[in-house]
């Protein structure tokens, strides 16, 4: 066994960053007043204890290692250094130095230890020392300090028995982190390559670097020759063991060549390494090595500096060489492992204790995942002893086990070939193979421990399903999928509502637009007859039309009063010889027409005298030309609007009403255009009153010749026709009405008027007949 050097009281020291020197040691505590640093040449302590982007954080830590030179009683040896770095206003401080220049002061409190194990306690102490001191504001008082040293030489005895504890290094926390690629890294430390971890933060870079030593059982109490590429203490002193104790751990474990030696001659750890360090990790001697920095300058020369990085801020692995690649790819068997022990953690994860399972179990503790990585190096080291055997006995090498020695331990197969045969090979080649392969030489580990891998089998439906269920749960697609349809269930109820919300917009200005039309009808109407009621007689008005109209429409200004009593017998009385008037009126007027049709053709002239007789006070109609069968079509329409207009003037009394409106209007010069009717209202008025036929204009069709016909005036029939055959031309008819002399009177001098102001029709105009 390797001899066992004596423990090293602890030295405490302040290092401080000047503004024009940069970071320097302060002042330092150690046995009867020595000052260590300059003995051992630590240089490079102050730019390990104030690591890169320390002033960004209110408190950082930093883990590193410093070489202990060879002393009379002491070989050299590893000590390993903790500090937390704070900083303080400098207008805070109540005794100000004068070399303090800048608005801040930055010191940091330094714990340098001879054993790793207790730097999880020491970080706990140390800040709340460090803490204190700076509470103080005065940092000419250092008794804080010196008490404090005094505590931790008198409690190193005391932790002689913790030593196999590992406080402060989370394995669930690297697991959880970097899943399947926490085996990588374990078997990259193996094959010894150069392991760059960088990032930001400084405590989280150094604490995964413990943790992976730490996965080596017995590592972390050996590392007396991590500091230096040339220290080789450990291989010297070493002795082979040989004896055996299996009811104790710490027997069998040196028995299988456990811990294996990974930093050893041409090897070196640094947990936090400073760029004044890049010198050393270059240089020939140093082969390999587990480092960390801040400095993001390292990255761009990764590929001089490491053949592995690990980017802690991006949670990525990149590995360098094809062939260290090839051989660190996981096996059917390593992958299933791993999953298992990946979902365990998860499974048991607490985000609020992370350090810890939520079952408080021993499922997925710190222990549990020590005894498994323990448990996989063991079935490793057993299957790579037989693998040798097997290799020996097929070169026929003298000196070696036969054939049936082997088959009598009942081995099937190679299992060592489920660890990736190119990781074989590779491993071989290292020194921590070649330690290990000397202390094993006799031991026949496959006959303590099953030379089988712990999840050896080839690939099942259970390995592919539960990758798949890993991938997934890394992709985070169940949360990706939730907020999707969050999202889109929120643009989806968002459209509905401006959809909804258009919708009831457009359909309520419809309803407005409705509304206004409808008052604006009704205002017409109530206009309409209070004009009839002043401006002359009118048929006998019922109160049941407004009635009946006010019934029909919703919202009314007339829907606040209350309807008139109504007599409806009278009314309908009066609507029935309104009726009988308006028939006999009619047949009167047909009577007349067709005695004028009689004279009209009689007096037809000859085809030599195509040219119109006009008078000089009828208006003049536009031709138009029309073919020989609209003779025929306007004797029928005729006919048909006057069994038409017959029906409808007997309806009701408001449609008698409107054509009291219609002569009103016409007699009040509303009507002044040549046709007899405004071009303004016309619209309207034939779509709310229609006329019959008599009403329109009536054009008599001959052979060549088509007359002009002028619109008589509501006169009696007999005076009409008197004037008609001194004229000897045709008027246009409207349809008669009841209505006093004196209106009828003016009416005809107002068509006289316009006649006589409108120019004689052309000679090439012709004008439209039609016969009754």
């Amino acid at each position: 066994m390797s001899s066992v050097p004596s423990r090293q009281a602890p030295i405490v020291m302040v290092i401080d960053f000047h503004h024009a020197r940069g970071p320097e040691i302060e002042l330092c505590f150690g046995d009867d007043g020595a000052d260590p640093a300059t003995e051992n040449d630590w240089s490079l302590l102050p730019f390990m204890a104030l690591s890169d982007g320390a002033h960004m954080s209110t408190e950082e830590f930093s883990y590193f290692t410093l070489r202990r030179k060879e002393t009379v009683a002491e070989p050299p040896t590893s000590l390993f250094g903790i500090s937390c770095a704070r900083q303080i206003d400098s207008n805070s401080l109540l005794y100000r130095p004068a070399d303090v220049t800048r608005s801040t002061v930055q010191k940091a409190v330094v714990v340098i230890t001879d054993s790793p194990q207790s730097l999880g306690q020491l970080r706990e102490k140390l800040s709340i020392v460090a803490s204190a001191w700076f509470a103080q504001r005065d940092f000419s008082d250092v008794d804080i300090l010196k008490k404090f040293r005094e505590s931790l030489a008198i409690n190193l005895n005391k932790d002689e028995g913790i030593r196999d504890q590992n406080l402060g290094l989370s394995l669930r926390e690297m697991i959880h982190e970097f899943k399947h690629q926490t085996l990588v890294l374990f078997k990259a430390l193996l094959l010894q390559p150069k392991m760059l971890f960088f990032g930001s933060r400084c405590e989280r870079l150094c604490m995964i670097q413990f943790s992976l030593v730490s996965l080596i059982p017995g590592l972390i109490n050996c590392l007396q020759d991590c500091a230096d590429p040339a220290f080789e203490n450990y291989a010297k002193n070493v002795e082979k063991p040989t004896t055996l104790k299996t009811s104790d751990r710490s027997s069998l474990l040196a028995y299988t060549g456990l811990p294996l030696q990974i930093f050893g001659k041409g090897s070196m750890f640094g947990p936090y390494t400073p760029l004044q360090q890049l010198e050393l990790l270059a240089d020939h001697g140093t082969k390999s090595y587990v480092v960390g920095s801040t400095n993001s300058l390292l990255l761009q020369q990764k590929d001089r500096y490491s053949d592995i990085l690990i980017n802690l801020d991006e949670d990525t692995i990149n590995i360098s060489s094809p062939s260290l690649r090839s051989a660190l790819a996981l096996s059917v068997a390593d992958r299933r492992w791993i999953d298992l022990l990946t979902q365990i953690i998860n499974e048991t994860w607490d985000e609020a204790h992370p350090q810890q399972p939520k079952t408080h179990g021993y499922m997925g503790s710190e222990e549990f995942i020590r005894l498994q990585f323990e448990e996989y190096l063991l079935a490793l080291l057993s299957c790579m002893k037989y693998h040798e055997e097997l290799n020996s006995f097929t070169a026929g090498d003298p000196g070696r086990r036969s054939r049936d020695q082997l088959e009598a331990f009942n081995i099937e197969g190679d299992p060592a070939l489920e660890f990736n045969v190119e990781f074989l090979e590779m491993w071989q080649n290292t020194s921590n193979y070649a330690l290990f392969k000397r202390l094993t030489s006799d031991a026949l580990l496959f006959s303590i421990v099953e030379p089988r891998h712990p999840c050896a089998g080839g690939l099942t439906i259970d390995d592919v399903q539960r990758r798949l269920s890993q991938q997934v749960a890394d992709l985070h697609l169940d949360e990706r999928v939730r907020e999707s349809r969050e999202a889109l269930n929120r643009h989806i109820s968002t459209g509905q509502k401006k959809v909804s919300a258009a919708f009831n917009n457009f359909w309520s200005d419809i309803e407005a637009m409705r509304e206004a039309q409808r008052k604006k009808n009704e205002e017409k109407a109530p206009q309409s007859q209070r004009s009839s009621l002043d401006k002359g007689p009118s048929p006998p008005f019922s109160p049941s039309d407004t009635a009946s109209v006010h019934s029909t429409s919703g919202s009314s200004w007339f829907g606040g009063r209350k309807a008139p009593q109504v007599d409806i017998s009278q009314a309908q009385a009066s609507v029935s010889a309104a009726g009988q008037r308006a028939g006999a009126y009619l047949n009167s007027w047909s009577t007349w027409a067709s005695e004028k049709r009689k004279e009209w053709q009689e007096k037809k002239p000859t085809p030599s005298s195509p040219s119109p007789v006009t008078s000089p006070s009828t208006p003049t109609l536009a031709s138009v030309t029309e073919p020989s069968d609209l003779p025929e079509r306007g004797r029928r329409s005729m006919q048909a609007s006057h069994s038409e207009d017959f029906d409808t003037l007997s309806r009701s009394g408001s449609r008698r009403k409107r054509w009291s409106n219609i002569f009103l209007r016409r007699d009040s010069g509303e009507y002044s255009s040549p046709n007899g009717k405004d071009e303004g209202d016309s619209s309207e008025y034939e779509t709310a009153n229609p006329r019959s036929q008599l009403s329109k204009e009536v054009t008599v069709h001959d052979d060549e010749v088509s007359h002009p016909v002028e619109r008589p005036s509501k006169a009696p029939a007999a005076e009409i026709l008197q004037k008609s055959d001194a004229k000897e031309h045709t008027t246009t008819a409207d349809v008669p009405t009841e209505q006093p002399k004196t209106l009828i009177e003016a009416q005809i001098g107002d068509v006289k008027k316009v006649g006589a102001e409108q120019q004689a029709p052309s000679e090439s105009t012709q004008v439209a007949e039609s016969k009754t």
